[in-house]
């Protein structure tokens, strides 16, 4: 449905659906509502068991329904719930069946300081309280290395980076690159190969480990503690150039010098004879300013691009869908649980029904059932003679007899 419409609307009659699409619309072509950032106190915290999270920010004057998918919820480094005061990045939107707007949250942290920030605080503390910062460990960064090893990703600018800085100011030396990833969970152990290979070689002067900048999950491998103590107990002089200027990782407190960039550590790790070349150190600079705007030009285009391609998105239908199936869900799982209750009571007085015309309640009231040598139960004494042996079952167990004599009715 096209929400660009004409002065009609005044006159035109609307059905739910439409004009709760149209609504929906119109938040989504709000670029403001398309990535948002609120503070609140939780309530009514429930999770689905698909794994979504549902529940509702409060202040002291309003409160703004949340939903959280369950890709998102796996990101979480802590458990939320009710009364919990976090801060939740998102985008607003209708859920259409209940005529609704509400956040689609893809981030949660606690207000004030986040997660990441209390456990980089805590290792910095520990870490530091065993010595590994102290300036008395921290080695000399060697003025003129034949051989620099580098720890970083193969395919990062951070390498390209230090490249560039590396044969400008001082093409005389040598590199050696131990490839690693550089962010996620699978990435700490091969930083800890990649440094523990080069650490491991006596051709070796200076080692940097490095990589480019970004949020601070971004840069939490570096925070590592098995990567802080590897760096500590490097053999070589170690440059830390992790991030921008404004970065500060483990990997910086524990190396024997902290550059602000990978950039600035390449500059660190090597003498400068770059200034004996300004002309070429000119074009350079002209090179990454055309570079930069180039760059700056063609992310403007994929920015507008990708608005006018989430305005097509059917993500607002995919969303709407998942909570119908949440909801589905749980009253299937409620009718379910009454038909099998029902269930179960209706066995149970069939059961008592069948304890009471049963064989062994007939026993409990002093009948008993006979059978001969056979087992065949005896109906008649016809069907037995003087000196047969006969099995009598009664209520609580079973006794032997031999006939002396039969009478006949």
């Amino acid at each position: 449905m096209n929400f660009l419409r004409s002065n009609q609307l005044s006159t035109q009659t609307w059905s739910v659906s439409e004009l709760t699409q149209y609504i929906r619309e119109l938040f989504e072509i709000d670029y403001r509502l398309r990535e948002v950032e609120v503070s609140g106190e939780i309530s009514n915290f429930t999770q689905a068991r698909s794994g979504h999270l549902y529940f509702t920010l409060k202040d002291d004057k309003a409160q703004l329904k949340c939903v959280m998918w369950r890709t998102a919820v796996e990101r979480l480094r802590f458990v939320p719930q009710d009364g919990d005061a976090v801060v939740a990045h998102g985008r607003i939107s209708i859920y259409e069946p209940q005529g609704i707007y509400q956040l689609y949250a893809e981030q949660l942290e606690p207000a004030g300081r986040g997660s990441l920030a209390l456990a980089f605080e805590r290792l910095k503390e520990k870490l530091a309280d065993e010595g590994l910062f102290d300036p008395a460990h921290k080695k000399r960064i060697p003025a003129f290395p034949r051989k620099i090893g580098i720890v970083t990703s193969a395919d990062a600018a951070a390498l390209r980076d230090i490249l560039n800085v590396l044969r400008r100011r001082y093409p005389l030396v040598s590199v050696l690159i131990a490839p690693t990833l550089v962010q996620g969970n699978d990435a700490p152990p091969q930083i800890i190969r990649a440094l523990q290979w080069l650490d491991g070689r006596d051709d070796i002067d200076t080692i940097i480990i490095a990589r480019g900048g970004g949020s601070m999950e971004d840069l939490w491998a570096f925070n590592d503690e098995g990567v802080a103590r590897a760096i500590f107990a490097a053999r070589h002089p170690l440059i830390s150039g992790v991030g921008h200027e404004v970065d500060f990782t483990m990997a910086d407190f524990v190396a024997d010098l902290r550059a602000p960039t990978p950039s600035a550590a390449a500059e660190l790790a090597t003498p400068d004879v770059a200034e004996l070349r300004p002309y070429l150190t000119g074009l350079r600079g002209g090179l990454h300013l055309a570079m930069t705007d180039f760059i700056a030009h063609h992310r403007q285009q994929v920015q507008h691009l990708a608005r006018a391609l989430g305005h097509l998105s059917p993500r607002g239908r995919l969303d709407n869908n998942r909570q119908r199936l949440d909801n589905l869900d749980g009253r299937l799982h409620a009718d379910m649980q009454r038909q099998l209750t029902e269930r179960q009571n209706r066995l149970a007085v069939a059961e008592v029904g069948l304890t009471a015309v049963g064989p062994l309640a007939t026993l409990a009231r002093g009948y008993a059932i006979v059978r001969d040598g056979n087992g065949r139960v005896v109906r008649s004494a016809q069907a037995v003679s003087p000196g047969d042996q006969l099995n009598i079952q009664v209520v609580d167990g079973e006794v032997t007899a031999v006939v002396s004599d039969k009478i006949a009715s």
